[in-house]
């Protein structure tokens, strides 16, 4: 499920695209102020941003411009009609495309899946790792080293730890799990989930911090 972060202050307008992005399946999280969205920005990994220009607090530009220093996420501008130096500083602060307001939200959502497979087709080796502590996983060979050591994983148990590590920090509730890993129309039972999770644990014993931790009555989470 791929993770958008939108910063957005008219709060009619964030709830609209919210909805429909989520409608769309994606994981949506919405700030309403220029320094909140780019707090969240550079504290968690999202795989798409999009950004209002005109913002209390903190405009688009400059938080564009920041996150730019430490990230290259996809970067969706969100302009006015009128604001043609808006969008040609917003391009050169680093944002990747722009869309004029008011727009349909089918315009939105292909500008969205167009600057995703953008960022696919850029991937380098180094950017198809997800690394939590002594555990790498690399995307494109599908290998998982773990201490230094390559461990063998059912598809199902590569399917499963990739989410929770991609989700790091975050907590996954079953539901989520079961629809990532196993699919929407699934009839496996939610206990499922917690059987693998035992196969997982086992094959990532250390003397440290167990990588994988049960929040009761909600799920798991890998923390960094």
């Amino acid at each position: 499920m791929k993770k958008v972060l939108l910063v957005e202050d008219e709060k009619n307008i964030a709830r609209f695209i919210e909805l429909e992005l989520k409608h769309e399946q994606f994981d949506v999280y919405v700030a309403h102020e220029g320094r909140e969205g780019l707090n969240k920005a550079l504290k968690h990994q999202f795989d798409c941003i999009l950004l209002d220009v005109m913002l209390p607090g903190l405009n688009g530009i400059e938080i564009c411009r920041r996150i730019r220093t430490q990230s290259d996420v996809p970067i969706l501008l969100i302009t006015a009609r009128d604001a043609v130096m808006d969008r040609v500083a917003g391009l050169d602060a680093g944002a990747d495309d722009y869309i004029v307001k008011p727009f349909a939200i089918e315009e939105l959502l292909a500008r969205i899946r167009s600057i995703l497979r953008r960022a696919n087709s850029k991937l380098t080796d180094d950017e198809s790792i997800i690394q939590v502590r002594d555990l790498i996983i690399n995307l494109h060979s599908y290998e998982v080293i773990f201490e230094n050591k390559k461990i063998e994983l059912t598809k199902t148990e590569y399917d499963l730890l990739k989410l929770l590590c991609e989700n790091k920090n975050r907590v996954c509730d079953r539901d989520m799990i079961l629809q990532s890993v196993w699919g929407y129309q699934t009839e496996v039972e939610t206990n499922v989930v917690d059987v693998y999770i035992r196969h997982l644990r086992a094959k990532l014993k250390t003397e440290l911090e167990p990588y994988i931790e049960t929040v009761r009555g909600v799920g798991y989470v890998v923390r960094e």
